[in-house]
């Protein structure tokens, strides 16, 4: 019997090719692979697992996408109302809105406008003095003009004061007209009594404030010099300088459905040579808003007014985000 080594057998693997020795050529052998089924099988199973993935990356990414609007309008809210809050917290007095007029068929008391004027605490010009003490004497708005926030217009400029439905009106002289509303100028001065019977106490001065027809208030040294109503009855500091001190208000108000912050600035921003009631500059604060409404009440025994503020924002998937705030005017000071 032969014995055969294992070393000397050809590889028992079929190959193509001819055998070793023989002179022959092998027969082709059939290699593993797909068949044209198996391949569309293979297709049409990838298909459906990549349109999967697809539906759930479009349902991770619409979702990621309401989430972050979401988040947006929630920060753009509590932004805007923190900005007002802080506002109204350390103004001295609320502009708008104003008291309710019993003679008017409309709202006064709530509106989509809120004005305070400017908190002392403000200098952007850091100058080392307020920007609502115009003329850096110390004090703030004790010398205003008849046009009591300086802007040549009824009321503050480009606002519907009085919620009547127009802007700035007013017979000749507008400028004096500061409610807005009733074309009588001047009507209201400093005394604590609603003098003009229009729901509001002392919102239009005149440019002697208490109308007592002398400097400052008749019979006291106001400026501590030693002299007594000297100058212009306009002087109601009794500085030697009229009118020169003014109301800076800070407006919160709607341009369509976004919430824009105006706030006077202690340069010529205008470009007119002078500084102004009508230097100022505005910011949008939100947008989306879909409800704005500022009231007020006052608890009585001369303590400060209540402002209330609902501020209401809508995200793109219709979601509202409502704040509400009610914050003591110059509660912060």
């Amino acid at each position: 019997m032969k014995n055969h080594n294992k070393q000397n057998l050809p590889c028992s693997r079929k190959t193509r090719g001819s055998i070793p020795g023989s002179g022959k050529h092998a027969m082709p052998t059939k290699e593993a692979g797909f068949t044209l089924l198996e391949l569309l099988i293979c297709l049409a199973l990838s298909t459906v697992i990549i349109l999967g993935i697809s539906d759930i990356l479009a349902t991770t990414l619409a979702t990621r996408t309401i989430v972050q609007a979401e988040n947006d309008t929630a920060l753009q809210a509590e932004f805007a109302m923190d900005r007002m809050r802080r506002m109204v917290s350390g103004s001295r007095r609320l502009l708008l809105p104003l008291a309710e007029n019993p003679a008017t068929a409309w709202s006064e008391s709530m509106r989509d406008v809120l004005a305070v004027t400017l908190p002392s605490t403000i200098d952007l010009d850091n100058n080392g003095v307020p920007d609502a003490d115009n003329d850096a004497d110390g004090l703030l708005d004790e010398d205003l003009p008849g046009d009591n926030d300086n802007n040549g217009e009824a009321g503050i400029i480009g606002i519907d004061d009085d919620g009547d439905g127009s802007v700035d009106e007013s017979d000749s002289p507008v400028f004096y007209n500061d409610n807005d509303e009733n074309n009588i100028d001047s009507d209201d001065e400093i005394d604590g009594v609603d003098n003009d019977g229009d729901g509001s106490i002392d919102e239009d001065m005149h440019q002697d404030m208490n109308r007592d027809f002398e400097p400052g208030i008749a019979g006291v040294d106001d400026d501590g010099d030693g002299s007594i109503d000297e100058g212009h009855l306009s002087d109601d500091d009794e500085d030697g300088t009229n009118n020169e001190d003014w109301f800076d208000p800070v407006v919160f108000y709607l341009a369509g459905t976004t919430l824009v912050e105006r706030l006077p600035v202690p340069w010529d921003e205008d470009v007119n040579s002078t500084i102004t009631g009508n230097d100022y500059v505005e910011s949008p604060l939100a947008d989306n808003v879909t409800r704005f409404e500022v009231t007020w009440q006052d608890p009585g025994s001369g303590r400060p007014l209540l402002v209330t503020i609902l501020l209401e924002l809508t995200a793109p998937d219709n979601n509202p985000y409502v704040l509400t705030a009610t914050v003591r005017l110059g509660g912060g000071l």
